[in-house]
């Protein structure tokens, strides 16, 4: 069974900076499309950004573009997501997931259990 590790959340201060690690065993990421996706207590799920298979593309949901960014370490089987200028509206629990698909187009079926990222003064 898939199963992901997220790793690298916590306590950082508004204008702050994290990195967030996503790996798995067993199976080999490289080919597969990876999203992280966040969840506010009281709020849905929402997807935050998605690397394509081989890393062909990326893409960011409107609220995070030029603060967070996606990537993959092939060597680690593992993706990160690069968290900078953060935001108190940043916080939530994020988990990464795939859907054993090459593009983020479809559906995500494999999910983490999370990371908790709190930006608070």
């Amino acid at each position: 069974q898939l199963q992901f590790v997220e790793s690298g959340g916590g306590l950082v201060q508004p204008g702050g900076s994290l990195r967030l690690s996503c790996t798995t065993s067993g199976v080999n990421l490289t080919d597969y499309a990876i999203g992280w996706v966040r969840q506010a207590p009281g709020k849905e799920r929402e997807g935050v950004s998605c690397i394509s298979g081989r890393s062909t593309y990326t893409n960011y949901t409107r609220s995070v573009k030029g603060r967070l960014a996606i990537r993959r370490d092939s060597a680690a089987n593992t993706v990160y997501l690069l968290m900078m200028n953060l935001k108190s509206e940043d916080t939530g629990s994020y988990s990464c997931g795939t859907g054993l698909w090459a593009t983020c187009d479809r559906e995500f079926s494999f999910w983490g259990q999370g990371t908790q990222v709190t930006v608070s003064s």
